[in-house]
């Protein structure tokens, strides 16, 4: 925890960004009846019935001290999937970044291994050797900010019924436009001392 609070206080370095990685499942839900579009003088209507269509996965990615995101899209959540936004990141985001300080959750998923996976030995190797690793700690996953920008994005976009991954694709991109225009970004405050006083419970005792 401590860790990861150091690193949210870290300047901003654009050779070294600071950047939070997470992902949600959305479920993909169709009408069983047209829905009634509103009206002047009256609200749009849908039935309260609903088919399941399947469910797809959005990985957020949040630069926080610039007020980027980027959200992507994927059928599944697999290995090879984060592998290769590990990839995006290290070669056609940040490839002109020494390191890219990576903050993730503990998912069996999110490790450097996962790239062996996906690339031949020599680039994988050279992919993971581009991020710096932290991870929050187990039952930890708030102190991830890419977990409190889904949030958002569930509130904001989500709450509705979309029933495929190309319409759920367009609505998160005009939402990420949206919010990267107005550059959102993460006003972090949680500090390790406050950590050391609101959370003394999980610390050992001498």
């Amino acid at each position: 925890m401590e860790d990861v609070l150091e690193v949210y206080h870290r300047p901003y370095d654009p050779d070294r960004p600071v950047v939070c990685a997470d992902e949600a499942t959305k479920q993909l839900i169709g009408e069983t009846r047209p829905p009634v579009p509103a009206a002047p003088g009256r609200v749009g209507r849908f039935d309260f019935e609903y088919v399941r269509l399947g469910t797809a996965n959005l990985f957020m990615v949040l630069e926080p001290l610039l007020g980027w995101r980027a959200v992507h899209v994927t059928e599944r959540r697999t290995a090879t999937d984060f592998a290769e936004l590990l990839r995006w990141l290290a070669e056609d985001v940040y490839a002109e970044a020494e390191r890219v300080v990576l903050v993730v959750d503990n998912l069996n998923t999110h490790k450097p291994a996962v790239l062996y996976k996906a690339f031949p030995p020599e680039r994988a190797r050279a992919i993971a050797a581009k991020f710096e690793w932290h991870y929050t700690p187990k039952h930890g996953s708030w102190l991830n900010m890419a977990e409190s920008e889904l949030s958002v994005l569930s509130r904001q976009c989500l709450s509705r019924r979309i029933p495929d991954k190309q319409s759920l694709t367009r609505q998160v991109a005009a939402w990420q436009t949206a919010r990267n225009s107005n550059h959102a970004t993460a006003d972090w405050h949680f500090t390790t001392a406050d950590a050391r006083v609101k959370l003394k419970r999980l610390y050992p005792t001498f």
